[in-house]
């Protein structure tokens, strides 16, 4: 079930992060641009390690990879603009979910 959520989360911020703007529900999408990125890996990130917590490198370095794409990819449309401190967002937002998928491990007693 958490695979499917992330294939899902992923294919979301794909398209979000293509659509053009006006297209976009302003209620929803009113967060600054960056921490708009930043919460978007941090749930990729969060869902992605539950998914596969022993791919934890390739899983960042494809996300990584990911972001990078979609600031290509938006630079490349007409209604859309790339920017690297987009990218630099995504890179925060992956950080901090994988932190908070790691930190509080260490800190839960072992179960008897």
């Amino acid at each position: 079930m958490v695979r499917r959520c992330f294939w899902a989360l992923l294919l979301c911020v794909a398209v979000l992060s293509l659509m053009p703007t006006g297209y976009l529900p302003p209620q929803v999408f009113s967060l600054w641009d960056k921490a708009q990125h930043a919460l978007g890996f941090t749930a990729l990130a969060l869902l992605g390690l539950r998914a596969y917590p022993r791919q934890a490198w390739p899983l960042a370095a494809g996300l990584l990879a990911f972001g990078g794409a979609i600031e290509l990819a938006q630079a490349a449309t007409g209604w859309r603009h790339g920017e690297w401190a987009d990218w630099l967002a995504d890179a925060v937002g992956l950080a901090l979910g994988a932190l908070l998928v790691w930190r509080p491990s260490r800190h839960v007693p072992a179960a008897e």
